[in-house]
């Protein structure tokens, strides 16, 4: 990681290592819909951020996939007070069809991240939430060895059998009143009144999408790897029907790598929303 990047916005020319590029920036304790929410994709340059994985699922592809990308990913992590994830995501997990993303490393590599967790009165590990209307799905034994709290969020009428089974694993199952899909202001409301300021969203393009429409997304980190890979089907970053009010945002910082995957350049962006209508008001 020794390799440097340059910034092409805000202070164009400026070099600097890639190590601490994202953990040196500091997040707000709020955002628009309570706690910040923010959340980071890796994407080709034709828009692709998850393909066909070979055992089946959806995964990121190999062939934008690599170790910087990866570091910021966990830099990232190293702010968050709990990490969003979902349902699906832990069934392909568990079934061998998913990368694990949920914890901060425990190797050498990032020591540093975790010296910085410490610094910050943080736990060593998030938290993690994960949506689900359905529960059916196991919660690692390893997140829960980790000491970390992992709760599930659903809807107001959750299976009752699956809530014991998860409350008997020692997770918890807290059920969104008068929704049937757990999400939008009122996941942001019950995070932050769980204590939680800082909401890490490791999800894929359909929870992104539910957030968006909500208006609850504060901050999108962006790594865009300069290769046009094809293949369908493919997920770009928001999947779902067209957004009822765009989410407009406007670019916070820009750095280029020229050390992306076999060479090629890549781009690290963080993009801050600028909404255009406050959180809880109607659609125009």
């Amino acid at each position: 990681m020794d390799e440097t990047i340059m910034s092409c916005y805000p202070d164009a020319g400026t070099v600097r290592p890639l190590a601490g590029l994202y953990l040196d920036s500091a997040l707000p304790d709020h955002g628009r819909g309570g706690p910040f929410i923010y959340a980071n994709y890796i994407v080709s340059l034709d828009g692709r951020i998850s393909v066909p994985g070979a055992t089946g699922g959806q995964t990121v592809p190999g062939d934008i996939a690599n170790a910087r990308d990866w570091r910021l990913l966990e830099e990232l992590a190293g702010h968050a007070d709990v990490l969003l994830s979902s349902g699906r995501y832990l069934r392909e997990l568990d079934a061998g069809k998913a990368q694990d993303i949920l914890p901060v490393g425990t190797g050498d590599a990032f020591r540093d991240i975790r010296a910085f967790r410490r610094d910050q009165g943080l736990a060593p590990q998030p938290d993690v939430a994960v949506l689900s209307m359905t529960l059916d799905f196991e919660v690692p034994a390893r997140l829960l060895e980790q000491g970390r709290r992992v709760i599930v969020i659903t809807g107001s009428a959750p299976d009752e059998r699956r809530v014991k089974a998860h409350e008997q694993a020692g997770v918890e199952v807290i059920a969104l009143p008068d929704v049937e899909q757990p999400g939008g202001e009122a996941l942001a409301a019950r995070l932050g009144g769980l204590g939680y300021r800082r909401v890490y969203a490791i999800t894929g393009p359909y929870v992104m999408h539910m957030l968006l429409a909500a208006g609850v997304v504060d901050a999108l980190y962006l790594t865009t790897v300069h290769r046009i890979i094809g293949g369908r089907p493919f997920a770009s970053l928001c999947e779902g029907d067209r957004l009822a009010e765009a989410g407009d945002f406007t670019l916070a910082s820009l750095h280029v790598d020229p050390h992306g995957p076999n060479g090629c350049t890549q781009t690290f962006a963080r993009y801050d929303c600028r909404p255009s209508r406050p959180p809880g008001s109607r659609p125009r």
